[in-house]
C-alpha cells in the first residue's frame, strides 16, 4: 500500500477571519460605487434624485458606521487570535492514501442486496415498471431523505453550532494537545478528524487507539470521542462527508471510503497495529463501524453505543404508511445501513450498550423497551454466533431480560433462572480449546433445555450492558468497558 503525506499551511480559517474584517467595508464600497455609475450614466437624473437624497443620506451613512465597527470588531479579533491560528494552521496534515486491493469506481466495497432471479424479458419489465419509483427515490434522497438522516450536513444547523464547535476543537488542541489532520479518501472527499496520542502517558489504555464514529449530527469537537479521551485511551475521532471541515455527502459509499481512510491513516501514519485499534460508535456510526470490523477483521474489538441493527424498520416508523413500498426501496437502494449483516461477518468481541430511554432508535412508545432496535441486533448477533444456543426456547429468555428496564429487574430475570456463570464460561472455554473455531459455534448441540437457558442469558448478559437514559445522554467513561472475551 502506498501512502503520500505532505506538510502544508491550511490558511482557511485565517482567511475567513480576515474576510470578516474587510467584508463589510469592501460591500459598501461597492454599493458606492453602483450608485455612482448609475448617475453618471442617467440612468438616476437629479430631479429624482433630490425627493429620497436625504433618505439615501442618511442609510449611507448608517452603513458607513456599522461597517466601520464591524470591521474594527473583526480586525482586533483577528489580532487577538492571530498568534494562535499561526501556531494551529502549522500542525494540519493532508494525507492521501492508495490502497493495492481492487476498488471499484465509487471505491470500497460494500454489501448489497441479493438480487432477485428473473429472466431477461422479466428483468426489461421489471426496470420499466420500477422506474417512476426508482426517479422519485433518487429526488427524495437528494433533497430532503438524506437531510433527515443526517441533519449534521445541513449548513444551517453547522453555522448555529460554529461557536460551540470551535470551542470544542480548541478545548481538544489545548488541553489534550490533539492534532488535526486532513485525509483524502479514495472518492477525493477530504475528512478532517482530530488525533490524541496517549501513548507517553503512564497508564495501559494509551497504548490502545479508540476510533470513534459519531451519530447523525454528531461531530468529533462535541461528541462521542469524550468518553475514551476521559478513560484515557489515545483517540482518533473523525467528522462524517459533509460535516464541519469535511467534504462531500454523508451517503453510505462516502462513509464507507471516509472510514477505510481513517482506519489506514491509523496504520501507516499514526503506527497502530490493527490489534490495537477499538471502534466505538454511537448511533448512526454503527453503519461505519460495523463496515470497519467486517473490512478489517483483525480490529481488536468493537463496541456500538445506542446502535440499531438496519435503518429500515426505523425509516417506516417516521414515514407515512401508504409510503411504505417507496420507502422499502429508498432505503435498500440508496441508503441502506445494514449493521447487523456487516456485524455478522466480524468474529472478534463486540459489546453492545442499550439506551433503556431511548427515544430514537424505538420503532413504538418510548417507554416500549422491547421496541428497542438494539434488541434485534443482539438477537441477530447470539443467533449468527450460537445458533444451537438461541432456539425458540433461547430467544425467549433473552427476551425476558430485554425486557427489564433497570438493573433490579434484570438481575431477577438474570437469578430467576440460575445462571451459573462458572459453569458457563467453562463450557465455552472447553469448546474453544477442542475445535478453535470461527462463528458460528455448535455449542449446546447436546445440551438440556435447562444448560441452553443458562448459556443463552450468559451471552446475553456480556454482549450487551444496558445504560438508563435517553439516546442523547453523553456516556460516561465508567460505562465505557472493553468487550467481554472467553
Amino acid at each position: 500500500m502506498g501512502v503520500k503525506c505532505s506538510l502544508h499551511q491550511n490558511l482557511y480559517e485565517k482567511a475567513e477571519v480576515l474576510q470578516k474584517v474587510v467584508g463589510a467595508g469592501f460591500g459598501s464600497m461597492v454599493s458606492l460605487f453602483c450608485l455612482f455609475f448609475y448617475v453618471l450614466s442617467g440612468f438616476i437624473c437629479s430631479s429624482k434624485l433630490v425627493p429620497v437624497s436625504q433618505y439615501v443620506g442618511t442609510v449611507l451613512v448608517c452603513l458607513l458606521g456599522v461597517a466601520c465597527l464591524r470591521g474594527e470588531a473583526a480586525y482586533f479579533e483577528w489580532l487577538a487570535y492571530n498568534e494562535e491560528l499561526h501556531s494551529f494552521i502549522f500542525r494540519y496534515y493532508s494525507f492521501a492514501s492508495v490502497c493495492d486491493r481492487k476498488l471499484s469506481k465509487a471505491g470500497v466495497s460494500l454489501l448489497k442486496p441479493e438480487p432477485r432471479l428473473r429472466g431477461a424479458a422479466d428483468n426489461i419489465l421489471n426496470s420499466v415498471r420500477t422506474l417512476p419509483c426508482h426517479i422519485i427515490s433518487f429526488l427524495i434522497v437528494h433533497s430532503f431523505g438524506r437531510r433527515m438522516l443526517y441533519p449534521g450536513s445541513v449548513r444551517l444547523l453547522q453555522k448555529a453550532m460554529k461557536s460551540l464547535l470551535d470551542q470544542g476543537r480548541n478545548k481538544l488542541v489545548e488541553e489534550f494537545d490533539g492534532q488535526r489532520n486532513k485525509l483524502v479518501a479514495c472518492d477525493g472527499n477530504e475528512i478532517d478528524t482530530m488525533f490524541v496520542d496517549r501513548r507517553r502517558d503512564r497508564g495501559e489504555n494509551g497504548q490502545t487507539l479508540v476510533i470513534c464514529c459519531e451519530g447523525n449530527a454528531g461531530f468529533y469537537e462535541i461528541g462521542c470521542m469524550n468518553t475514551p479521551l476521559e478513560g484515557g485511551y489515545s483517540v482518533l475521532g473523525w467528522n462524517h462527508p459533509g460535516f464541519v471541515g469535511s467534504t462531500g455527502i454523508p451517503f453510505p459509499q462516502n462513509e464507507a471510503n471516509a472510514m477505510d481512510v481513517v482506519i489506514q491513516f491509523a496504520v501507516h501514519k499514526l503506527g497502530f497495529q490493527l490489534s490495537d485499534i477499538v471502534i466505538y460508535a454511537w448511533s448512526i456510526g454503527g453503519f461505519t463501524a460495523s463496515w470497519a470490523v467486517m473490512s478489517y477483521p483483525e480490529i481488536q474489538s468493537l463496541v456500538l453505543d445506542a446502535s440499531f441493527d438496519d435503518l429500515l424498520p426505523l425509516a417506516l416508523k417516521v414515514m407515512p404508511s401508504n409510503w411504505r413500498p417507496l420507502v422499502q426501496y429508498t432505503v435498500r437502494h440508496y441508503i441502506n445501513l445494514n449493521n447487523a449483516e456487516q456485524l455478522l461477518k466480524y468474529q472478534g468481541p463486540v459489546l453492545l450498550i442499550r439506551r433503556t430511554r431511548d427515544e430514537i432508535i424505538t420503532t413504538a412508545d418510548t417507554e416500549d423497551i422491547m421496541s428497542n432496535r438494539g434488541n434485534d441486533l443482539l438477537l441477530k448477533l447470539l443467533q449468527f454466533r450460537y445458533p444451537k444456543i438461541m432456539t425458540d426456547e433461547g430467544i425467549r429468555v433473552v427476551r425476558q431480560w430485554l425486557a427489564a428496564s433497570n438493573h433490579i429487574e434484570e438481575m431477577s430475570v438474570y437469578s430467576g433462572y440460575e445462571v451459573d456463570d462458572d459453569w458457563c464460561s467453562s463450557v465455552l472455554q472447553s469448546y474453544q480449546a477442542d475445535r478453535d473455531v470461527l462463528f458460528p459455534w455448535s455449542v449446546g448441540e447436546d445440551m438440556t433445555l435447562e444448560g441452553r437457558r443458562q448459556l443463552a442469558l450468559f451471552l446475553a448478559r456480556k454482549y450487551m450492558r444496558n445504560f438508563e437514559s435517553t439516546h442523547c445522554t453523553p456516556l460516561p467513561a465508567s460505562e465505557f468497558h472493553s468487550p467481554w472475551r472467553l
